[in-house]
């Protein structure tokens, strides 16, 4: 928890905190060293700072905490999925996901306490947002979960994804901050086109992405390229229409140059048909792209249903034909409520 009047120091940049030891009569460079200390090393308190003086680790101490996160619960799925519910310093709970397979180990991390979003498929939708994470909030499940592959899996973590409990772009800032800081030798190097960031779809943030020219991935959380059912499964779609979203897309691309990944579940007498195939067919030639079709994962005996294999079948054949990369994703985790959809918070402080 964090302690009273004490300033988390990784809220300093390099700059703010050599200003600080320039401050209180030390040397410029021991703000690298503990710089070093709270990002490259992840170090979760100032004693074991072996490089700084004893009196100078007191003064640290004397004003600035480390708000670490602390992995609360930890899960391990019959598939090897790992879950862990983390406690931040306030107390409150996010979960991040290690999905491990044979060629990759990926992070699956969360942007907020909660979500302001009511996507009627998700159980994380049921959850209030209390609030955004930090920067070091987020860059600290990254952390966790690369110890944790080569703890269990002795391989390092290779992919990130941003899709935990969430919506990445309502929590712009901090997110591109903590990807920034992934991303930088001073933090843990992992190159950008290793990171993807999925959204439920928000126009103008995507446009504002591509203004920046990120080098990270885009995952859109589709569903449905008819406007009618996708407000119905996601009620931001209202705001953000199917059109909308369709020019945000060519801008971004027109910007990065990165092709758009779709996430796309289909469900039990809801976007089952051909009509609906169809239309994703259309969706996707707006941009370059390729289509995963996620299983869904039911989050209790409610209207929402996995369509039939021969549903499935029939978007694969459908798209297939029409030149466009679709590969169906089957879900990890489920048994400990691990898998996409089913992040809740069912682990209590």
């Amino acid at each position: 928890m964090q302690e009273k009047n004490k300033q988390d120091i990784r809220k300093l940049d390099l700059a703010a905190l050599e200003h600080y030891f320039v401050s209180i009569g030390e040397k410029k460079f021991r703000a690298r060293q503990v710089y070093e200390w709270l990002w490259n090393k992840s170090l979760k308190n100032f004693d074991d700072m072996t490089n700084i003086s004893k009196t100078t680790r007191e003064i640290l101490k004397e004003n600035f905490s480390i708000n670490h996160i602390h992995v609360d619960h930890f899960q391990r799925s019959s598939d090897g999925t790992i879950k862990n519910a983390v406690k931040l310093f306030d107390n409150k709970i996010v979960e991040s996901v290690l999905i491990p397979t044979t060629k990759r180990i990926t992070a699956c991390v969360s942007s907020q306490v909660g979500c302001s979003l009511d996507c009627n498929f998700c159980a994380t939708a049921r959850l209030k947002r209390m609030r955004n994470l930090n920067p070091d909030e987020i860059y600290d499940q990254v952390v966790a979960i690369q110890q944790e592959a080569r703890i269990y899996y002795e391989r390092p973590l290779t992919n990130i994804v941003f899709m935990g409990m969430g919506e990445p772009l309502l929590n712009y800032q901090n997110v591109l901050a903590a990807i920034e800081k992934i991303c930088s030798p001073e933090g843990l190097g992992i190159s950008p086109k290793r990171i993807t960031l999925s959204t439920v779809g928000i126009a103008k943030m995507i446009r504002k992405l591509a203004d920046e020219e990120v080098k990270f991935n885009l995952a859109l959380s589709l569903h449905s390229a008819i406007n009618e059912t996708r407000s119905r499964l996601m009620p931001i779609n209202e705001s953000n229409t199917v059109e909308d979203l369709a020019d945000a897309l060519k801008y971004w691309y027109a910007k990065t140059k990165r092709k758009v990944t779709y996430e796309y579940v289909i469900w039990d007498g809801i976007n089952d048909d051909e009509a609906h195939a169809r239309a994703l067919v259309k969706f996707c030639k707006h941009v370059p792209s390729k289509v995963n079709i996620i299983q869904y994962n039911p989050i209790d005996e409610g209207e929402f249903r996995q369509a039939s294999a021969d549903k499935v079948a029939l978007y694969l054949q459908i798209l297939n034909a029409a030149g466009i990369v679709a590969k169906v994703r089957k879900s990890r985790g489920q048994d400990i409520d691990a898998a996409c959809g089913q992040l809740a918070n069912k682990n209590e402080v």
